[in-house]
């Protein structure tokens, strides 16, 4: 009797047939991802220089309280750090980005994109397509911890907020001393809002949300038009999420090199 079992033999880690430079990608991420959370934990645990006159570096915004020690710069919600909230945790200082920087970097942690790009990049799961990994089982997403990246609807609800906010902010960036401006910085502030927006509004969850559920798209012309309009964002996710990566850390530098006289800001208005 003639068998149709096939023998797979399962490649050992980093074996391939591919002739192509397969990890380059895979490298270039790693890279990249590390650099930001390089810069911006260390920028996070600074708690100073993250403001300069209109300016606010996105990574402390929405400012609720001032860093512990700080003069009032005039864009905290509360004013001063109160006396009851720890400025210590452990042996690291809690400073107003530690008390925001969850939001946002829980929504591009459980990221569809940012899960394909840093389950290669960092764990080889795999290392690239047909390439043998280190693993001989496949978890997926129904274990812990991974079980966890279900939730990144929920992070998607907090990101459209913290979009206003920072939208606010970059109106507020035109509200210099002597009345409306236009600085570098404003545009710089600017740039962001519209980066992140297209990164935001182009995630996949949100294309489910107005345009999933239904059988019929073309008797809803106004779910339709919506979600014509994400599905627009979504084909450019991968370059507006490397590019808002990017202008958030470069944000937060700019407002810092002005906050500490390294870069000068020119009045463009």
């Amino acid at each position: 009797m003639a068998s149709n079992l096939v023998h797979i033999t399962r490649r050992g880690f980093g074996e391939t047939m591919r002739k192509d430079g397969w990890w380059w990608q895979s490298l270039v991420t790693f890279l990249g991802f590390a650099a930001f959370i390089v810069y911006s934990t260390w920028a996070a645990f600074q708690g100073e220089h993250y403001s300069y006159g209109p300016y606010l570096s996105p990574m402390y915004s929405p400012l609720i309280w001032e860093a512990a020690g700080q003069q009032l710069s005039g864009h905290a919600w509360l004013g001063a750090w109160p006396a009851w909230l720890p400025t210590y945790l452990l042996v690291q200082p809690i400073t107003p980005a530690i008390l925001i920087l969850w939001a946002p970097g829980g929504f591009r942690f459980t990221c569809y994109y940012y899960r394909g790009a840093y389950y290669k990049a960092f764990w080889a799961d795999p290392p690239a397509c047909a390439v043998g990994e280190p693993r001989h089982e496949y978890r997926g997403e129904k274990k812990f911890p991974l079980i966890f990246q279900n939730i990144h609807r929920y992070f998607l609800y907090v990101a459209i907020v913290f979009i206003g906010i920072l939208a606010y902010d970059a109106i507020a960036a035109t509200q210099f001393s002597d009345g409306f401006g236009i600085g570098v910085g404003t545009l710089v502030l600017t740039m962001n809002v519209i980066l992140l927006g297209g990164y935001t509004f182009g995630c996949h969850s949100l294309r489910h949300l107005v345009g999933g559920g239904c059988d019929q798209l073309s008797n809803k012309p106004v779910r339709q038009g919506l979600w014509k309009w994400v599905s627009k964002l979504n084909k450019r996710h991968m370059l507006f999420a490397w590019m808002s990566l990017f202008w958030v850390g470069f944000s937060d530098f700019y407002v810092r090199m002005c906050s500490m006289g390294v870069f000068t800001d020119y009045r463009l208005l």
